[in-house]
């Protein structure tokens, strides 16, 4: 699941890991800026991939005790991922405090783990929860973009810039929603892009998110169905 899809699309890990990008493939933003409270939910989204048969992605956000736990899965032909990550709010802060992720191609693959030691910043999922609960808060803009950082499963940092691009309503498959339309730009590799659409009230939601290489759509997911009350009981 790192930014750098392309990779993702040549390794059967990378893949599943892609599946799970355009949603989470996201970052640390500034901490001043006013932000939504958290709300448990659960969602399900389509995947396409070009190449690949369309597949499902589940998505719970839910509340444990003094944290939130966010949950991320999915299955593609015979790849299969999760991500999971579990973090706090609290001053308008967040913070992560762990991170556990797992791809599989054929029932054999791979699983890690960042402890809270390790998270030097957000990792995906938090990131993710994170981003959607600022944009249009910042001044952004697609002349002064946003920095943006996140950490991968192995750890490693990605970069990207974000902006602001709309704030129109979108209509997907689970209806038709108002939204934070956001636009992310890889720092280092220029030709691609992701586009993410995010419920301004619902922190995490994401409508829609398209990544974009040299021109042409590669990966599209779109909500297919939404609970706002599936959150509750983790």
């Amino acid at each position: 699941m790192r930014c750098a899809l392309s990779r993702y699309f040549h390794h059967p890990r990378r893949l599943a890991a892609t599946a799970a990008l355009a949603l989470s493939g996201l970052l640390v933003a500034d901490a001043s800026a006013a932000t939504k409270a958290p709300q448990a939910f659960e969602a399900s989204y389509r995947l396409k991939v070009s190449g690949w048969p369309s597949a499902t992605i589940t998505h719970h956000l839910s509340q444990e005790d003094n944290h939130w736990r966010s949950d991320m899965r999915f299955s593609i032909a015979v790849v299969s991922g999760e991500e999971r990550s579990r973090f706090s709010v609290a001053d308008d802060t967040t913070r992560a405090l762990l991170y556990n992720s797992s791809y599989s191609l054929f029932g054999i693959g791979n699983d890690y783990q960042l402890k809270e030691g390790e998270l030097t910043t957000l990792d995906r999922q938090t990131a993710l929860f994170e981003l959607s609960r600022r944009a249009g808060n910042e001044q952004c803009t697609e002349a002064a973009p946003c920095d943006v950082r996140f950490l991968d499963h192995e750890g490693e940092e990605e970069h990207y810039r974000y902006y602001l691009d709309s704030q129109q309503p979108i209509s997907v498959p689970a209806g038709e929603f108002e939204a934070l339309n956001v636009v992310l730009l890889n720092a280092e590799k220029r030709d691609r892009e992701l586009h993410l659409s995010f419920h301004p009230d619902w922190p995490g939601l994401v409508l829609s998110a398209e990544y974009i290489k040299n021109g042409e759509r590669e990966t599209r997911i779109a909500l297919t169905e939404f609970n706002p009350d599936g959150g509750a009981t983790p």
